[in-house]
């Protein structure tokens, strides 16, 4: 059964569709698409999830006797609508396309009813407009009679037929010479059918899962609260008193700590005292009066934690302590603070720690059940920098794994109760879901399906209600180019996080957002092969001086990075140093007979032993150490072999290593991510990702000339906040991956209707 209702409005994660304007919009920004390719789009999403045949649009669109050329027409259509979404056909988030069938909207639809109209099919309202408007205002009046709201109630699986074990003639005529009446046959064997149906049925209740659909709803439109800055260890929280939410919002530029009301989106700045001016929220109180915050003064993972009323106002620093996160214990009297790899609670009357646990990782969003009898909390693997979700009862402090079915493959973290204790509700792999009882009998429902990243859920203070943050997927690599910005690069490298191009400018090689390597002709994208097999995640890829071979930095899952060699003709990867730490950033010599390695910043997870800078032989496979390269790491040796880049721990300060005179000097006093050299060697190009405004710096070596190459004003998409820089052309034009760092407030109700 369905309920048709009349609507003026629909959405789908930052987009929204005016039908009676005919106007698409994201994030507030209008779209431009007009006429058919709109048209399509509402007949799409007025059935969401149901194939529409090709034959259905041909005669919604253009009539049944319409004489065009229909398949290109519909082709041109889906093109459009898929620039206007920033979609893919390869990678679909919104539009999908089923060969020979049709089309198909997979991302969840909202719809708004206007509250004057009544149920019904109600007649849509002409609409005036001028001259110029004509082909748009058309395609909206058509539109608003094609869509409504369709709630559609679950199909009822079917019932499994129970077939009744046969009984053998031989069989019954025995009961009958052994006394049994015919009426007393009958009776039992109905008997029996009957329980055994009974069971079945209840059997098949129990089992049956709650496949209702759950209504996600947008709740702010802004597309300004900020996931701050880009990395693993910053996991945005969001906290509630009741009636509005708590977390960071984009202000001029700068993330600050507002309040979203739940009942109207509107958004108010947390008034905090100057020396709060970078903070991140941890927790608030079980009465919604004090925030417990973490500032962020330096780069260093542990940093001083602060009180403040969630009025705004004076802020208490809690005792001495310094942690990457915190919450309330249940009195509401202590803090629970998570410094490495311990856990430890401090009084707030007198200032006095004690050792809470120990764990083998660092916690992070550690969350009490409404009982007060049960912790949760991310631990993030220090070796292979993954998370995972870790408990303890409150009675006898020993942390154990939290045991989940089908999320193996998956980082989870971050949960939050629900108000009543029922279910956790956490995240991984993008989307939500949430987690009733416990081991065995654990039960995991996913909760949304994308086409947006939902994360950071917290729970109603009552109810079953929960809210989170919608943010919008990466919009693929672009390339700077001078005088223009930075525009699209070529559609086959569009999913790439890593480039590199052979010396001579022939191949390139890249990683995908999957971590597969790939390798295609640079010119035009043909000869396309993958590199690496399904069980290896790849974080970067070299070529070799030659181009016959590439030095991959990947991992098995769950198991410490290392160095891979990979024909670039394909074939088996053969790994090299089997150690239990980390091997990062491979790089060739001039001669292709060795390697540069590194081993891992602080941000990327505790590593232990020294943090110095090593070469391997490959024809042996021993390793030297790189003098005077202690505390260096992100190795990058130049094509010439004569030197080699690399950075500082806390990435402040690029160094340069004469490889003859076996001498370090610092050849740039700033912040560094990603080093790459030019072709000719003559120039290293960094990311000074802390500075304003996150320039590409060129800097000229050895004589250590800064040259801002671009920055955030290159790109044209005023939502980019912050990007990753992840490779050099042979033209010396840089390749990065914008990043949208800001989103909107979602919600749903676990209980469905």
């Amino acid at each position: 059964m369905a309920t048709l209702e009349r609507v003026e409005r629909t959405s789908f994660g930052v987009f929204e569709v005016d039908l009676r304007a005919g106007e698409l919009s994201k994030a507030g920004f209008k779209v431009r698409l007009s006429g058919q390719p709109f048209k399509v789009l509402t007949i799409l999403l007025a059935k969401s999830g149901e194939v529409v045949t090709r034959e259905e649009l041909q005669l919604e669109v253009w009539g049944a006797n319409t004489n065009v050329d229909f398949e290109r027409a519909l082709a041109g259509a889906i093109n459009k609508i898929r620039e206007a979404l920033g979609d893919s056909a390869e990678n679909p988030r919104f539009v999908e396309t089923l060969p020979k069938r049709g089309y198909r909207f997979i991302a969840p639809v909202t719809s708004v009813v206007p509250p004057h109209q009544s149920e019904g099919v109600v007649q849509a309202s002409p609409v005036v407009g001028t001259n110029g408007d004509v082909e748009r205002r058309s395609a909206a009046s058509e539109s608003a009679d094609l869509i409504r709201r369709v709630v559609v109630e679950p199909p009822i699986p079917p019932v499994l037929a129970y077939k009744s074990p046969e009984v053998p003639t031989r069989r019954i005529a025995d009961l009958i010479r052994h006394g049994w009446s015919v009426r007393e046959l009958v009776l039992t064997g109905l008997a029996t059918a009957l329980l055994l149906t009974t069971i079945t049925i209840v059997w098949l209740w129990r089992r049956q899962p709650d496949t209702a659909p759950l209504r996600v709803e947008q709740l702010t439109h802004s597309g300004s609260i900020s996931t701050g800055p880009p990395n693993m260890e910053n996991l945005l929280t969001l906290a509630t008193d009741g009636t509005r939410i708590f977390t960071s919002v984009m202000e001029d530029g700068r993330p600050r700590l507002s309040t979203i009301s739940i009942s109207t989106g509107e958004i108010q700045r947390v008034a905090l005292p100057h020396e709060l001016s970078a903070i991140s929220l941890s927790d608030i109180s079980s009465d919604g009066s004090k925030l417990l915050l973490r500032s962020h003064l330096s780069s260093a993972s542990e940093q001083p934690l602060w009180v403040v009323p969630s009025s705004g106002g004076s802020a208490l620093r809690v005792g001495d302590v310094m942690a990457h996160d915190a919450s309330w214990m249940p009195d509401g009297a202590s803090v629970l603070y998570a410094n490495g790899d311990d856990l430890a609670v401090i009084r707030l009357d007198d200032g006095v720690s004690t050792p809470f646990a120990k764990l083998n990782g660092r916690a992070f969003w550690m969350r009490w059940s409404p009982d007060g009898k049960l912790l949760r909390f991310t631990v993030m693997d220090p070796l292979t920098h993954t998370s995972g979700l870790w408990e303890l009862e409150s009675r006898d402090g020993t942390p154990r794994q939290v045991r989940m079915p089908m999320t193996d493959h998956l980082s989870a973290c971050c949960g939050t109760w629900t108000a009543d204790g029922s279910a956790y509700v956490l995240q991984a792999g993008g989307n939500l879901w949430e987690l009733k009882g416990g081991g065995r009998t654990s039960v995991l429902t996913k909760l949304t399906n994308g086409p947006l990243r939902f994360l950071s859920p917290v729970a109603a203070r009552s109810g079953s209600r929960i809210f989170f943050m919608g943010l919008d997927q990466p919009s693929g690599l672009q390339k700077f180019i001078n005088q223009e910005g930075f525009r699209p690069a070529p559609s086959f490298i569009a999913d790439a996080t890593r480039v590199d191009f052979s010396r001579d400018g022939v191949w390139v090689a890249w990683i995908d957002t999957d971590e597969r390597l790939w390798r295609a002709r640079a010119i035009d994208g043909l000869d396309k092969l993958q590199l690496t097999p399904e069980y290896l995640e790849c974080f970067m890829a070299h070529w070799s001086p030659d181009g016959k071979r590439l030095a991959v930095m990947a991992r098995e899952p769950g198991k410490v990075w290392r160095t891979y060699l990979i024909d670039a003709a394909g074939g088996t990867p053969r790994p090299l140093l089997n150690e239990d730490r980390n091997a990062a950033d491979p790089d060739w010599s001039a001669d292709g007979k060795r390697l540069v390695f590194g081993r891992e910043s602080d941000p990327m997870g505790k590593e232990s032993g020294p943090h110095s800078i090593q070469i391997i032989d490959l024809a042996t496979e021993k390793t030297e150490v790189v003098p005077g390269s202690e505390g260096l790491f992100s190795p990058r040796w130049s094509p010439d072999g004569l030197w080699i880049a690399a950075l500082s721990l806390n990435q402040k300060n690029l160094m340069l290593y004469d490889v003859g005179r076996r001498q370090w000097k610092e050849l740039a006093a700033t912040s560094a991510a990603d080093p790459i050299w030019s072709v000719d060697s003559k120039s290293v190009y960094i990311h000074a990702f802390l500075d304003e405004k996150e320039p590409i710096l060129k800097v000229s070596v050895p004589e250590g000339v800064i040259h801002v190459v671009a920055d955030l004003n290159g790109f044209h998409n005023q939502e980019t906040v912050n990007y990753f820089f992840g490779g050099l052309t042979p033209a010396n034009e840089p390749l990065v991956e914008p990043r949208i760092g800001t989103g909107n407030l979602y919600t749903l109700d676990l209980k469905r209707p």
